[in-house]
């Protein structure tokens, strides 16, 4: 079983840049895939990268491809979300989660969620 806890939300401004930390309790967090996720008001959530167990892989979906990049640390178990050139539309409570299945895309796939935290950008 694995808990994770999201952390370094904020306010910003457009262009500016946020990093994002899941730290994950439990021996096994090296064992799965997490994911990135996002969910603003009245919408559903949304896929926004996913990283392999061993941090070789990554995917994007094009909406965040080439301003946000994913990494983990599975010594420090860490999964961090570097976000740069924010957009008002990058607004959104953001989640981690953690699966051994795919397709990692899907929401339903995934077993373990955090308690999200929320990223405001301003105009």
């Amino acid at each position: 079983q694995v808990q994770l806890v999201e952390s370094g939300g904020g306010l910003v401004q457009a262009g500016d840049s946020l990093r994002l930390s899941c730290a994950a309790s439990g021996r096994s967090f090296k064992n799965y895939v997490i994911g990135w996720f996002r969910q603003a008001p009245g919408k559903e959530r949304e896929f926004v990268v996913v990283i392999s167990e061993s941090g070789g892989s990554t995917y994007y979906s094009d909406s965040v491809k080439g301003r946000f990049a994913i990494s983990r640390d599975n010594a420090k178990n860490t999964v961090y979300l570097q976000m740069n050139s924010l957009r008002p539309e990058d607004t959104a409570v953001y989640y981690c989660a953690a699966t051994n299945r795919g397709p990692y895309t899907d929401t339903i796939n995934y077993d373990y969620w955090g308690q999200g935290t929320q990223v405001t950008v301003s105009s």
